[in-house]
């Protein structure tokens, strides 16, 4: 190594220690730097959270509409099948009726008739 001069280890070490002053100031900027990092995400992860929240209400509103109007043909649905097997029930009763009600009409004038010869035997 070779040696230095006087002068020039001097310089040497002036500069170093120019550098060395500098880095306070440096660091003194990165840090406003870093603080206005987290200033501006903390901002924009509350703007980000805001669109969220309105994005999920919006969700849970378009839901809410689709299930109310899926559950509002579901029952309309449900009540015209219901109408509709009520009409086929009543309908059927009327036939069994009928045909109970013409059977009584046969099953009586069995009788009738029974009842009338009956009587001619008795005479």
């Amino acid at each position: 190594m070779a040696t230095q001069t006087l002068a020039a280890r001097v310089d040497s070490l002036e500069q170093r220690v120019t550098h060395l002053e500098e880095l306070p100031a440096r660091l003194d900027a990165l840090a406003l730097q870093v603080s206005q990092l987290r200033d501006e995400m903390r901002v924009e992860f509350s703007a980000v959270r805001s669109e969220i929240r309105t994005g999920d209400e919006n969700t849970c509103r378009t839901l809410r509409d689709e299930i109310r109007a899926g559950d509002e043909n579901t029952c309309r649905t449900l009540r015209d099948e219901i109408r509709a097997g009520d009409a086929r029930v009543m309908e059927q009763a009327r036939v069994l009726h009928e045909d109970v009600v013409s059977r009584l009409a046969l099953i009586q004038e069995g009788v009738k008739a029974r009842g009338n010869t009956r009587r001619r035997r008795k005479s």
